[in-house]
């Protein structure tokens, strides 16, 4: 094979990844990276390339976005421990019997996948190249404090942290089947970040990404979420992708373009709903490759595991721009038995029926995305100087909000993300409810109107079943503490005071006074407590 590329391509990939596993049944197989890397490399494409093996990334490289106690978390849960540190699956969203198990080596998988996007963005940075490829990567539903849809650590928030050092504005496209939303949330309220999502809504994993989703604040306006609906076919997907791509360079004109190539999008995926080809599929990165832009390429979704190997290994060949030159026959590799019975580099479409252009729903939705473009000014601008998040005023507790704050332990721990948006069904019925809320006021209005709607406060969607199940409940209050039947709030400590009704004191450890120190210590504290309450009680 000739090579034609004119484009210097950084390829990002540990020869270990290959070898973790979810479990033996589950749907996410980090297999397919090491399959796509034989690809690569029986199609010649690793010549062509700056191969590097990343530096792992260390705990504090992951708190740059991720909280200590989370990651702190990772490094130290186990199979064995899982349930007990997450309090039977409450926290952290990790559970051995729910979609993010916690499975052997869990935190160095992550440290491999972040560290490898982290090298890419440090690549693009320093111009050593054009292009940057780290299939590991694309694990866009993490979230500040927790794992979700198979994704532990976010590497691409990392990745992208890592740009803004460098490039004042930065654009992330999303063709997963799922919507981006960890990612999205990250940089919901920033306008230094353009995040683009194309995704199936519905009922469908996370339930989030609505048309009218647009930012806060300084960001509004800054987040595009592109719903679609079953069956998405190449045609209608490039009438969209083009448009759209088009008018946000245009508008925004980003320093550096992050592109998740999620390949669930693709048909007859075990856990997607569109129809796309392996072709239709990789157009999205010929047309980012065309804008001269520093280009990142990440993985992420994908369930097929033939089909994302082939999808990323035609990406790979198009970030060089020698899918031309490619022979759809697969060349003898380590896994070619993988590949019966047609053994062909190629991903063809199903009989799915689109049901996107049925009722000219897809053109609507592009008018609306385009008239939204159309609004932002011009690109911001950064200056050298680091922008706090919060004024001195508000750092210092001196400036009085207009609304009296929910006091909210969880929100208060994670300050900075915002809250996971109201899911619905598409209706009919949502163009007049998006006209009516926006002459209500201003987005902040219109978020805070919506944290009064929380029947689905003690719930979590699956990305396996798309359906919606209850929390495990986790008591860790004492029944008589309780005034008048109201629950207590969860606090950082536990005071171990336990009020006796009989004697009307507060009983600490046990003590209730009428013992002397060394009595007390002989009698030892809080595994004495229920034994000496028996004895007030007779």
């Amino acid at each position: 094979m000739a090579r034609s590329s004119k484009r210097n391509v950084a390829y990002f990939h540990d020869p270990d990844v290959g070898s973790y596993s979810y479990g033996p049944s589950h749907l996410m197989k980090p297999l397919r990276m090491r399959i796509t890397h034989e690809l690569c490399n029986a199609y010649d494409l690793l010549t062509m390339m700056d191969v590097q093996r990343a530096e792992r990334s260390s705990a504090e490289a992951m708190c740059a976005f991720h909280t200590d106690e989370y990651i702190e978390f990772l490094s130290k849960v186990t199979p064995e421990t899982v349930e007990d540190l997450t309090f039977n699956g409450n926290r952290f969203g990790m559970s051995q019997n729910w979609d993010n198990p916690a499975f052997e080596g869990v935190f160095e998988f992550c440290s491999l996948s972040a560290g490898g996007s982290v090298a890419a963005a440090k690549t693009l940075s320093s111009g050593a190249a054009e292009i940057a490829i780290n299939w590991a990567g694309g694990l866009h539903h993490a979230k500040k404090a927790e794992a979700s849809g198979f994704c532990y650590v976010n590497d691409i928030v990392l990745g992208i942290l890592e740009l803004l050092r460098v490039f004042p504005r930065v654009l992330y496209i999303d063709i997963d089947c799922h919507h981006g939303d960890g990612v999205e949330e990250a940089f919901y309220s920033s306008n230094r970040v353009m995040t683009c999502s194309f995704h199936k809504y519905g009922s469908y994993f996370p339930g989030t990404g609505q048309l009218k989703d647009r930012g806060v604040r300084d960001g509004f306006g800054y987040a595009v979420n592109v719903p679609f609906r079953d069956g998405l076919s190449n045609g209608t997907f490039h009438e969209m992708f083009d448009p759209i791509m088009d008018k946000i360079m245009e508008v925004f004109q980003p320093s550096a373009v992050v592109l998740q190539c999620g390949s669930d999008s693709l048909a007859g995926d075990r856990l997607g709903c569109f129809n796309l080809t392996m072709q239709g599929h990789a157009h999205c990165v010929q047309h980012m490759r065309k804008f001269n832009v520093p280009l990142m390429l990440l993985g992420g979704g994908g369930y097929t595991v033939k089909n994302a190997a082939r999808a990323w290994t035609y990406e790979t060949a198009c970030a060089l721009g020698v899918e031309q030159d490619l022979d759809l026959r697969l060349p003898y590799n380590e896994f070619f038995e993988w590949f019966a019975p047609r053994y062909r580099l190629e991903v063809a479409e199903t009989n799915l029926e689109d049901l996107n252009p049925k009722d000219g729903a897809h053109k609507q939705i592009l008018q609306q995305v385009l008239q939204n473009l159309s609004e932002l000014k011009t690109a911001p601008s950064v200056g050298l100087q680091d922008v706090p998040r919060e004024s001195i005023g508000d750092h210092l507790g001196l400036t009085r909000s207009e609304t009296t704050e929910i006091d909210d332990l969880d929100r208060k721990l994670a300050q900075y993300s915002r809250f996971v948006y109201e899911t619905q069904e598409p209706e009919p019925s949502d163009r007049g409810s998006e006209e009516e809320e926006s002459d209500s006021g201003s987005a902040a209005s219109r978020r805070r109107s919506r944290r009064t709607r929380n029947s689905r406060k003690n719930k979590r969607m699956s990305i396996l079943s798309n359906e919606w199940e209850e929390l495990p409940h986790m008591d860790l209050y004492d029944p008589h503490e309780a005034v008048n039947g109201a629950r207590p709030k969860r606090r950082y400590f536990d005071s171990g005071l336990t009020w006796n009704p009989k004697q009307r004191v507060a009983i600490v450890n046990g003590y209730n006074g009428n013992l002397s120190v060394s009595e007390a210590m002989e009698r030892g504290g809080r595994g004495a407590r229920r034994h000496d309450e028996m004895e007030i009680d007779d």
